[in-house]
């Protein structure tokens, strides 16, 4: 029977669900960030896959510099892989490629002015790409694009409200969906945030629920200040999981970028490690690595800005579970998932 329905399909790629290359031959991409590939797949090894990730927050808060940081590691990873970015603000200077090892070469610029017209040159663009074709969208931002009928609206000199931008962009996103996935293609889009009216108010992804739906992944993105002294070194820009197919949703990862390095690689692993007892803290200010096997703390104490270079992880990730710990903090697992018997019962 499995065989006669498989044949008498008019879609060229039906499968049995265990042999689709949807599921056994999906991309996973990793970053040099270890909790950015927690963030995006609940595990180190994990990283930018097919799909739709959205990060969003207010201005500043290194929206852009995320989705370029995963995006070079896309390119880094595929040597054949091109950019397709689709610019709405203008913020973006070459110089904002070359610092996350973009080669401008490899990146096509579209400029675009309104929703309909991203619409139309995506699909477009989607509709020719193959699955072999390695490319990885960024839109910079759809928050700020208005909707056609918006810009007619100012050039006719009508003050009617516009209602349509909703609507457009939740087609764009649910068209472009199965593409993605079917193309192996992952989209990096940039969005605003909005507070929701009331007493304790939320931050709130601007667009509609369209991009609620469509998305694999949603980042609300939040920031504190790094101090040395009085002195602003630096901020910790937070990943607020708002929406995730494959990590806990409401994680919260603490990304460090300070003026003088960047975005430091090792940063929101100290937290994650002192909660599991890998790391201790034996006075204030200083931290040391722990033996798992007898319980007892390492020589060495160091202070917290040693515990972000590569030397002080070396032993742990190496010599213990910590991956495995990760993972089980952060991934949604079976155990996480609902059953239907509790839906029913709640």
């Amino acid at each position: 029977m499995m065989d006669k329905l498989k044949k008498n399909s008019k879609i060229k790629t039906t499968e049995v669900l265990s042999d689709s290359k949807f599921f056994t031959e999906k991309d996973m991409v990793p970053t040099d960030v270890p909790m950015v590939n927690v963030a995006l797949a609940g595990s180190t090894d994990g990283g930018v896959t097919p799909g739709l990730t959205v990060l969003a927050g207010p201005s500043k808060h290194f929206k852009t510099s995320f989705a370029l940081l995963m995006a070079g590691a896309y390119l880094k990873s595929k040597k054949d892989a091109v950019m397709l970015f689709y610019d709405s603000e203008f913020g973006s200077p070459q110089s904002y490629f070359e610092q996350f090892g973009i080669d401008t070469g490899r990146v096509l610029h579209t400029p675009i002015t309104n929703v309909e017209e991203l619409k139309f040159d995506l699909i477009s663009q989607l509709e020719q790409l193959d699955r072999k074709d390695d490319v990885i969208v960024v839109i910079d931002s759809i928050g700020n694009l208005a909707s056609k009928k918006e810009l007619e609206d100012a050039i006719n000199e009508k003050s009617v409200a516009d209602m349509s931008r909703a609507k457009a962009l939740k087609g764009l996103f649910r068209m472009c969906t199965p593409y993605l996935t079917m193309k192996n293609i992952p989209m990096l889009a940039v969005n605003h945030t909005y507070k929701e009216i009331g007493l304790f108010p939320k931050d709130i992804v601007g667009g509609g629920t369209g991009i609620y739906y469509s998305a694999d992944n949603i980042w609300i993105l939040g920031r504190r200040q790094n101090k040395t002294g009085t002195e602003v070194t630096g901020y910790d820009f937070v990943i607020n999981v708002e929406k995730s197919r494959y990590v806990k949703e409401k994680s919260k990862i603490p990304i460090s970028v300070s003026w003088e390095g960047g975005v430091e690689r090792n940063s929101g692993l100290l937290d994650v490690a002192l909660a599991g007892g890998y790391v201790a803290k034996p006075s204030n200010g200083w931290y040391c690595r722990v033996d798992r096997s007898t319980g007892e703390m390492v020589e060495g104490k160091v202070r917290e800005k040693e515990t972000l270079k590569d030397e002080f992880w070396e032993p742990i990730w190496n010599g213990t579970d910590f991956k495995d710990f990760l993972q089980n903090q952060y991934s949604i697992t079976k155990k996480s998932l609902v059953s239907m018997d509790d839906i029913v019962n709640e």
